[in-house]
């Protein structure tokens, strides 16, 4: 099972950062500001871990302290405060004495590997659900949301977008890989699925330009789903006329964007007038097969990870990216590299001349409001 963490903190702004870092490291969170609220936690949520903030608040971090002894609390407690903070080592020291768990005290400012290496005995190898979740149940529980990862310029390093991708938050699970939600075709909550990328992804597009973050987005859509009826027509009327809206784009899987070209060719035009564009992604050793038409409807390549992570230092992804790119140039498309994990990375797609990246050198997917925080700095750079 996945671990269950809560947050016991006073001031608000910490809970949240705490909460997002553990959040990332496969928790399932929860927060508390007070001692009763705590009492409330442990009754409803039993975690495995109580991270307990120690501010200046000399009173709180007590109460903590006494609820936790009274409940019997038989899980971890870590308690996180300033170095040479006389109230974080008295904390310490009353609860060994106590008999609760205390793992060594955590001291600001922290990495995340010190993070991660405190609470490593709670995280499971594998944080995945058994069996699948139901994409109708996740859907009706309200559980999905979109994450989000930037696009950059391969040359400037600036930000020139985002791609969402789906998430589930399960309240058992924690975090849940696409893979174990998203549906067959043939599935009827196939549509369903897509519509709410499409509705979350606008929704969000509003809410970050209200942060002053507008970022064009690219959002994954299956091919069969524009070929339901209406489908194309109501996504282009659900277009923002916003002026800073600078285009949605759709990105469709190789196999799939390959098999229903002609189809998409006829769409293309009719979206392109909304401000939609078409978008190809995961493309590898099928790339012959785009070869030698008169034209694509795509605005994007984009070349799989398989083939950008490591090209630096293999010379047959590097042959598969330079084709890519060439495609791409041929045809009046931009190159676009996922999978982009390290320096030696970034420095042999920039060569091979793709315009875009993307990968975890500039950040992994994450959350809209941690994305949006992140965005408000110009330059992928100068926010890592």
């Amino acid at each position: 099972m996945t671990p269950r963490v809560c947050v016991a903190d006073s001031k608000r702004h910490l809970r949240a950062f705490m909460s997002e870092v553990l959040q990332d490291l496969g928790f399932v969170t929860s927060e508390c500001s007070s001692a009763s609220e705590l009492q409330a936690v442990l009754t409803a949520d039993l975690p495995d871990l109580v991270l307990l903030g120690i501010g200046a608040d000399r009173i709180e971090p007590g109460q903590f302290l006494q609820v936790l002894v009274r409940d019997a609390f038989e899980g971890k407690v870590l308690a996180v405060g300033a170095r040479d903070s006389i109230i974080a080592k008295a904390v310490q020291q009353v609860g060994e004495e106590y008999g609760l768990a205390m793992l060594p005290p955590l001291t600001t400012p922290f990495a995340a590997d010190t993070l991660r290496e405190r609470v490593a005995m709670l995280l499971p190898e594998e944080q995945v659900p058994s069996p699948a979740v139901h994409v109708g149940e996740a859907l009706h529980g309200g559980w999905l949301e979109l994450w989000y990862q930037s696009k950059i310029d391969a040359r400037s390093l600036v930000r020139r977008g985002a791609e969402a991708m789906v998430r589930m938050r399960h309240p058992t699970w924690g975090v849940v890989p696409p893979a174990y939600f998203i549906p067959e075709e043939q599935d009827p909550h196939f549509r369903d699925l897509s519509e709410f990328v499409i509705e979350r992804a606008l929704q969000d597009w509003h809410y970050l330009l209200e942060r002053q973050t507008a970022v064009d987005l690219s959002i994954n859509l299956p091919a069969p789903y524009l070929k339901e009826p209406q489908a194309v027509r109501d996504l282009c009327r659900r277009m923002p006329m916003h002026p800073a809206f600078g285009g949605l784009t759709i990105e469709i899987a190789s196999v799939e964007a390959i098999h229903h070209l002609d189809f998409l060719a006829e769409i293309a035009r009719e979206m392109s007038f909304h401000n939609i564009g078409l978008s190809i992604g995961n493309l590898g050793v099928n790339w012959p097969e785009l070869m030698g038409l008169d034209r694509i409807p795509f605005i994007k390549l984009k070349a799989d990870r398989q083939f950008v992570t490591g090209c630096g230092n293999d010379r047959l992804k590097r042959t598969v990216c330079r084709h890519i790119v060439e495609l791409a140039q041929g045809y009046g498309a931009r190159a676009v590299a996922e999978g982009v994990e390290s320096g030696a990375d970034l420095t042999a797609v920039s060569k091979l001349g793709f315009d875009l990246v993307q990968g975890y050198l500039f950040g992994k997917p994450m959350p809209l409001k941690k994305f949006a925080r992140r965005a408000l700095t110009r330059t992928v750079m100068e926010q890592e």
